[in-house]
């Protein structure tokens, strides 16, 4: 056998062996997206669940406050009537609309939330406190999820972008992932503050 003809072997050998490096690399990220987008629907999932209880517990205290539980329940329902898998993050419309959703619902709870201030009953109801632990437990879970959902479609991102993942990515049908925008930075690195038992400034 030539020399010629070995190096294009070992070209070739070497070509086989990177390009399969990539292509794992690039079916684990994509696995890795596709569990921590699940983790994060899961987070959001257990939010809604608890909206119930919460809008109920609020309304036997202060039922006059009906603006602002209507504004929470009606986000809830739109949230929740968006329905998501791992196949939305191919369609980065649908997964727009679903952020965009839990992001309307997060302002209408946290608008909820400081309504609560002016009721001191309401903020000493032993339920009511289990329902802040619970809120206040799944709200860092739902910051930790989207965190590392960030971060595991970065790595993704880059694989397939870069040299030679984007050539191996092309032919293997591998696309890029929708990720959080700019403006929901601020959420993802900081878990809101869900505190009940602060003592307003004025109660009536």
């Amino acid at each position: 056998m030539s020399k010629f003809i070995m190096t294009i072997l070992a070209v070739i050998t070497l070509i086989v062996v990177l390009g399969m490096g990539v292509y794992n690399r690039l079916v684990s990220g994509d696995e890795n997206v596709t569990a921590a987008w699940s983790e994060v629907v899961n987070q959001y999932k257990r939010r809604a669940d608890l909206i119930p209880n919460l809008v109920n517990t609020v309304k036997g205290f202060a039922a006059q406050e009906k603006d602002v539980l209507t504004s929470v329940v009606e986000a809830r329902a739109k949230a929740s009537s968006i329905q998501v898998s791992a196949d939305s993050l191919k369609d980065p419309a649908t997964f727009e609309k679903f952020t965009q959703a839990q992001d309307q619902l997060s302002g209408a709870l946290s608008r909820l939330l400081v309504t609560v201030e002016r009721y001191p009953q309401l903020k000493s109801d032993q339920h009511f406190l289990d329902l802040q632990r619970q809120l206040e437990g799944t709200e860092n879970r739902v910051t930790v999820a989207r965190r590392r959902y960030v971060s595991a479609v970065k790595d993704y991102n880059l694989t397939v972008r870069k040299f030679p993942g984007n050539i191996i990515s092309g032919i293997m049908g591998f696309t890029t992932k929708p990720n959080f925008s700019v403006a929901n930075e601020k959420e993802i690195s900081t878990p809101p503050t869900v505190d009940f038992n602060k003592t307003p400034a004025t109660a009536q």
